[in-house]
């Protein structure tokens, strides 16, 4: 079975709204996502927009995905 996921592999917290740079979830709805009722991942999915549009986009440590890209010797 599939999950669907906004996950970006941008994981890190904004301290100033409790969301993540890259998906925009909490840490919680992060940690209860795989055991989230369909119609209720539905609803945090539909929230998301409008709170990345209130977080600064500027992870304050590098992200997963910028460091994987290193690692490879790739940009970011």
């Amino acid at each position: 079975m599939v999950i669907e996921s906004p996950c970006i592999l941008v994981c890190v917290i904004d301290q100033k709204t409790g969301f993540c740079f890259g998906c925009g979830r909490t840490s919680a709805e992060i940690a209860d996502w795989i055991t989230m009722t369909p119609e209720r991942r539905a609803s945090v999915i539909a929230e998301l927009p409008g709170r990345l549009s209130g977080i600064e986009r500027k992870p304050r440590r590098e992200t997963r995905r910028a460091r994987m890209a290193r690692e490879r010797g790739g940009a970011s």
